[in-house]
């Protein structure tokens, strides 16, 4: 079921899983309109959640939709230390992730090039930022919404570096603290509780980049998202809950199970 809300589409649908396929068919409905234009898709892809890949690789392999003129840019990934990123073996790594849940099952004459597949790195956050550009800005962004309302890891500033909404709707790929908030949820929900084995510094695509996309879906999978879900909706745009300023794009969708919503 669809409908508008402030100018935002909202798809309530029945299960966790119907979450994940919808996202799955939206990623590849862009791809086969912008293959039959003959034209590039340029897509910003989210690890968390990743459910919706393996759906999308069945897709792709059976009804043979060529991904050879698609990039996904991944909007962000853990780090070690500012300075070093995460080993892309570690099953923690975002790199790791996608390999496992879509580029491996994707059938090689359709999956697209390495050089599609872009992640960001330290020490090359304006490259990255420079790329998207080039490439003609993102056509799709994807991706969920953390617990204090973050988007891809925009984390909101600390009570000691305050920002206004415009200032934090600037921010490029960088590198950054992980909080305390998202430590937690993502503690429980990875490594079943084990906060402090959860790392502590991340890289992100910025909000800037984000905030540039043609259009945007965010999928709402945990029932906590409720919360931030609301806040996202109804409260004046802050950096306080970055998924407030996704209200600046034209093109925004939530899917959410009614459980969320309700």
């Amino acid at each position: 079921m669809e409908h508008t809300i402030n100018n935002i589409k909202l798809k309530t649908v029945d299960t966790e899983y119907d979450v994940y396929f919808d996202m799955a068919l939206t990623m590849l409905e862009e791809i086969i309109e912008h293959n039959k234009a003959n034209e590039q898709t340029v897509m910003i892809v989210p690890v968390g959640p990743t459910q919706q890949y393996p759906i999308l690789a069945e897709m792709v392999n059976r009804l043979n939709v060529s991904l050879k003129n698609v990039h996904f840019f991944n909007m962000d990934e853990y780090m070690l230390s500012p300075d070093r990123m995460m080993d892309e073996n570690d099953t923690m790594s975002f790199k790791y992730r996608m390999n496992k849940e879509f580029y491996e099952r994707v059938r090689p004459d359709l999956v697209m090039d390495e050089d599609h597949r872009h992640f960001p790195e330290v020490g090359k956050e304006a490259e990255y930022d420079r790329l998207i550009e080039e490439l003609g800005g993102v056509d799709y962004c994807f991706g969920g919404l953390g617990i204090n309302g973050h988007v891809a890891f925009n984390e909101p500033p600390e009570a000691d570096e305050p920002k206004t909404a415009d200032e934090f709707a600037e921010l490029g790929t960088r590198v950054l603290q992980v909080s305390r908030e998202t430590k937690t949820i993502n503690g429980f929900g990875y490594l079943r509780g084990d906060i402090k084995g959860m790392p502590e510094w991340c890289i992100t695509v910025g909000m800037k980049q984000i905030l540039a996309s043609r259009k945007i879906y965010i999928a709402l999978n945990r029932p906590w998202q409720n919360g931030p879900f609301k806040h996202a909706l109804n409260d004046p745009e802050t950096a306080e809950i970055p998924a407030t300023l996704l209200r600046r794009v034209k093109h925004l969708t939530y899917c959410a199970t009614q459980e969320i919503v309700g």
